[in-house]
């Protein structure tokens, strides 16, 4: 980042002396465009000026400090350090706002892909675990959820929970989630006590507006069928199941968790425009396209962002090397520690 502001710096300098060069100030077109980009990084240049400032007045209160042998006065400024360090920290974090500008898409609401990967009924279990994670995060920060589409397993996991989340910045907080999550431990069912590894992965999709994803009705085929699963026979009795294929892309949603047909067509061209929007974006953007194939993954036990080993009761974050030992916490909902940490890592270093 200081790299990148000292860079700006010089320009601004550059520019300053450009705009009052007559020759620069004759050509209109060229005084337009310094003026521009002047106004642009000014912004920046003198809040680095600031933190430079306060980074200096730091530097010379510490050489006073290690010089003055007055006790009351090393504590003046002792007191003086602590509220320069406050202001350089608060500088920081602005420029790093102004250098690594807000997602647009922070502030939407999002769909949440969890399907099971390797480890067959322990990756539906774990697959169970992350949705009731997310949903107790949500509850948390006062945000509602509702499930969209599920497939249940037998043992109380899921093969695949299709859910949405709706509230204030929610996909500027769980983005970073996509990936490929890793569970290690000893199966309900395993009683050698063997510690078992399976994989469950996740996929955070911003909802899309009708406007921002226009569906052609005529490139859907719409089946209906009957309701299968946990919904009990009044489910079952009519077609009130419906499966979407987007013909032009091959996408099928399937929805069959409400009674009511129009309720789950609904329900899964929600998830069908989010799908859509998010093939959109990444055409627009084919770095971070591949990097978000690379988050995503297959499944295979390989492929991680996250950790959880319960005999360590430990979560290990791989992109940003970050260890936790609270992960009973973490899975009843306490998400904040990987959420700040992975905000700040991941969105400085540039790396998402």
């Amino acid at each position: 980042m200081f790299k990148k502001l000292e860079e700006l710096e010089k320009k601004y300098e550059e520019l300053n002396k450009n705009l009052s060069d007559p020759k620069i100030i004759a050509n209109q077109s060229k005084f337009q465009e310094s003026a521009k980009l002047y106004s642009d990084i000014s912004k920046i240049v003198l809040k680095y000026i600031d933190y430079k400032n306060v980074a200096k007045e730091i530097e010379e209160n510490l050489k006073m400090l290690t010089e003055e042998n007055d006790v009351e006065f090393k504590k003046l400024i002792n007191e003086e350090l602590e509220k320069l360090e406050g202001k350089k920290e608060n500088l920081k974090i602005k420029l790093q706002e102004l250098i690594f500008p807000k997602d647009p898409y922070d502030k939407k609401d999002i769909i949440v892909e969890i399907r099971a990967g390797a480890g067959g009924d322990e990756a539906a279990l774990f697959a169970s675990d992350l949705f009731r994670m997310y949903s107790r995060f949500a509850e948390n920060n006062g945000w509602k959820t509702e499930v969209m589409s599920s497939s249940p397993t037998g043992s109380g996991g899921f093969k695949e929970i299709i859910f949405n989340v709706a509230g204030k910045e929610v996909y500027g907080k769980l983005k970073y989630e996509s990936g490929v999550h890793r569970v290690q431990r000893v199966p309900v069912t395993e009683s050698s006590g063997r510690i078992h590894t399976s994989t469950v992965t996740v996929a955070i999709l911003p909802e899309a507006e009708e406007v921002e994803v226009n569906i052609n009705p005529n490139d859907l085929r719409i089946d209906t069928f009957h309701s299968t699963g946990h919904g009990g026979q009044s489910v079952n009795t009519t077609d009130s199941a419906i499966r979407i294929t987007h013909l032009p892309t091959g996408l099928v949603v399937s929805c069959q968790d409400e009674k009511s047909q129009f309720k789950n067509k609904a329900k899964a061209l929600i998830v069908l425009r989010a799908r859509l929007f998010d093939i959109a974006e990444r055409e627009k953007h084919d770095e971070l396209a591949l990097k978000r194939k690379n988050q995503v993954g297959t499944g295979d036990r390989s492929e991680r962002i996250r950790t959880y080993n319960f005999p360590q009761n430990r979560i290990t974050d791989h992109r940003i090397g970050l260890n936790l030992h609270n992960l009973e916490e973490v899975l009843e909902g306490n998400l904040y520690d990987l959420v700040a940490n992975l905000s700040e890592k991941l969105k400085t270093s540039n790396k998402i």
